[in-house]
């Protein structure tokens, strides 16, 4: 086991590749960044002032990168969806354990062509599903496991997309297409990955799912609307979805709004609002955009032991946030992330009552995703020291069926017909 620092190497300088990359500089003691590989020159550049890597460990490529001798213990990769899978594989290959991203890739195919990569380099891989380290969802893991419920033997999660993420993510942004990723899988896979999790060890046998497009249609399109934002648009100023509301005056969603931008290192109101008025994809119209995906799913599912769980994944909601309730053979627990709070229910058939519980109050942490994302960076690093994980750390093989409960629900949805998942234990 080896105390020292983690060496590490950022793949894809993007937002959350440098946000997990960040450890290094809260906690120089667990990891220490020696390389980037980004094809963009400026976010090579930026990464490489922020963490002071020298310009010999500057790659341009996973692949130029993967064909030096190892220089770090570890990479992060931050890239996008379609290149996990082609820059995780000759990493793993040339000798680096990896933090991956989600989701990990858009297709089965490729999936269980990086299960088959881990087990034959015997390398560690950990996905970004930084949930499971949120200390609402570890409180509730730590109550099952010491079997104050029970035996799981049904479960619901329930997702509600807020209107700025949906409009800004999914209609207008990266990820308003099926072909780049089902929305299930996009959005979801933190849910269906929280649902394997708590179900560890034990395979998703069948899937059913449904879901449409409803709300970003054109026929919904307010009177007077136009195909940008703020060209023309007589409905903007009411819209919630305007983007002058959301990205000028709220400041939302930077790192999106604005990428097409970032070449301009201190863009001013002015440069924001250009860009929205001309080719920027987040000054388009919400109901003028390109997207296909859902904006309402449900999925049923159930597992080899006869478990059953349910996912609903809801978009454009004016209250954004994520709930769980899980029952078991002695008893219950409901919950709701946003709140910071679970309540754990037990059968109490004494006169005059009819349950008790216990009302857990979870301390909300700071940052992304109920603060798991920096706990996810530190667990991997006691991973790859080969130190004692913590209990949201899992074999890959969870993740994986999460993965494939998302690609089992869109092949549901479409074909109208139950699915089931192939064993790969």
């Amino acid at each position: 086991m080896n105390s020292s620092p983690v060496t590490a190497v950022i793949v894809g300088a993007g937002h959350r590749g440098l946000l997990y990359a960040r450890l290094s500089l809260q906690q120089p003691e667990m990891m220490k960044v020696v390389g980037v590989a980004d094809p963009d020159p400026i976010r090579r550049r930026k990464a490489a002032e922020l963490f002071d890597i020298p310009e010999e460990h500057h790659y341009e490529t996973a692949e130029q990168l993967a064909e030096q001798p190892a220089i770090a213990d570890a990479a992060i990769n931050g890239t996008m969806d379609r290149q996990h899978v082609p820059t995780t594989l000759p990493l793993l290959q040339a000798g680096y354990d990896v933090l991956l991203e989600k989701p990990i890739c858009p297709t089965r195919e490729e999936l269980l062509e990086l299960l088959q990569t881990v087990r034959s380099t015997g390398r560690k891989l950990a996905i970004g599903h930084v949930l499971r380290y949120a200390p609402f969802y570890v409180g509730i893991k730590e109550r099952v496991l010491s079997g104050e419920i029970g035996e799981i033997y049904a479960l619901h999660t329930c997702e509600a997309v807020s209107y700025h993420h949906m409009a800004t993510a999914f209609v207008r942004g990266k990820w308003n297409r099926r072909e780049i990723n089902p929305m299930l899988l996009a959005k979801c896979c933190h849910d269906l990955d929280l649902i394997a999790w708590f179900k560890s060890g034990v395979r998703p046998r069948f899937v059913s799912s449904l879901g449409s497009r409803t709300v970003f249609l054109p026929e919904n399109a307010p009177e007077g609307a136009a195909e940008r934002c703020l060209v023309g648009c007589a409905a903007e100023p009411e819209c919630p979805y305007s983007a002058r509301k959301m990205y000028l005056d709220s400041g939302r969603w930077p790192t999106y709004a604005w990428e097409s931008i970032e070449h301009i290192d201190e863009p001013t109101l002015e440069d924001k609002e250009r860009s929205l008025r001309e080719d920027n994809p987040y000054g388009r119209c919400v109901y003028a955009c390109d997207n296909d995906v859902m904006d309402h799913q449900s999925v049923v599912i159930e597992f080899e032991d006869g478990t059953t769980a349910t996912h609903d994944m809801v978009t454009g909601t004016p209250k954004p946030g994520r709930s769980i309730h899980i029952w078991g053979t002695e008893g219950e627990i409901e919950g709701f992330m946003e709140d910071g709070v679970f309540t754990v229910r037990h059968a109490d058939p004494r006169k005059g009552h009819e349950y008790s519980e216990e009302v857990v109050d979870v301390q909300v942490s700071g940052g992304m995703h109920g603060g798991g994302d920096m706990r996810l960076a530190e667990d991997f690093v006691r991973v790859v020291r080969g130190e004692e994980p913590s209990i949201s750390s899992t074999d890959v093989t969870d993740s994986i069926y999460g993965h494939l409960i998302a690609f089992a629900a869109d092949e549901a949805m479409m074909q109208r017909r139950v699915v089931e998942i192939e064993d790969i234990s």
